[in-house]
């Protein structure tokens, strides 16, 4: 493992659509689960020593869906990885809604490089 190595998480939420606090934190749950399960499967090594290290989780602001699907295509595109959450549509929003994006845990630098100006929630 890269002991050296600062890993961490962020997700991405849209701010363009109004969500109560209890789905919003839905949300930013189901991102942070299932990205974080993308990298046990795909960047194993990673995942362990984010798990081992406290798993670091920023949540930021990102915009629109557009804008959130640019971030996690910049992460696809550094081998991170990402998960893209769509709402069922079965309280609050419409189905399928793009709610939020999770990407990593994966080293802080190489996340940086994408989610660094990104304004905390």
């Amino acid at each position: 493992m890269l002991r050296n190595t600062e890993y961490k998480q962020v997700i991405i939420v849209r701010t363009d659509i109004k969500m109560s606090k209890g789905k919003l934190a839905v949300q930013v749950a189901h991102a942070a689960v299932s990205a974080a399960f993308e990298a046990y499967k795909k960047k194993r090594e990673w995942f362990l020593e984010w798990w081992a290290t406290g798993q670091k989780k920023i949540v930021v602001k990102g915009g629109s869906e557009r804008d959130l699907l640019k971030y996690a295509e910049m992460a696809k595109k550094k081998d991170l990885p990402v998960a893209i959450i769509r709402d069922a549509g079965l309280t609050e929003l419409p189905p399928n809604t793009l709610t939020a994006v999770g990407i990593g845990p994966g080293p802080s630098r190489k996340i940086d490089e994408i989610t660094g100006d990104l304004k905390l929630l």
